[in-house]
């Protein structure tokens, strides 16, 4: 059984921080991309960041230079350290596994998601 799990989320004011977990189970975590995306409410869903086995990151522009992913192996977990936070990051933040190479719905994997909400 596949299972993703976030937890984090939180109200935050303006400027503070907060880092979200995800731990899977059940997939060969090492062959997986792991990816963060976010939805608001009104708005489409939008890819955060990911980070790729070997460790290769890749940011929506908005968050470059604010939020860091990480994963640690040994744990079977990916982190999104979010710094500097603002208001338009209010959103639910979804885990999201993909198995490595040509898309195959089968190996794609979701979370429940966890609401971050930035306001003062």
């Amino acid at each position: 059984q596949v299972q993703l799990v976030e937890s984090g989320g939180g109200l935050v004011q303006p400027g503070g921080s907060l880092r979200l977990s995800c731990v899977a189970s059940g997939i060969s975590f090492s062959i997986y991309a792991m990816t963060w995306y976010r939805q608001a409410p009104g708005k489409q869903r939008e890819l955060v960041a990911r980070i790729l086995s070997g460790g290769s990151t890749i940011y929506l522009d908005s968050v470059k230079g604010r939020f860091t992913i990480s994963r640690d192996f040994a744990k079977n977990t990916v982190y999104l350290q979010m710094n500097s936070l603002k208001s338009e990051d209010t959103a639910v933040y979804y885990c999201n596994a993909l198995k490595s190479g040509v898309y195959d719905s089968r190996y794609d994997y979701w979370g429940q998601g966890t609401q971050v909400t930035v306001s003062s």
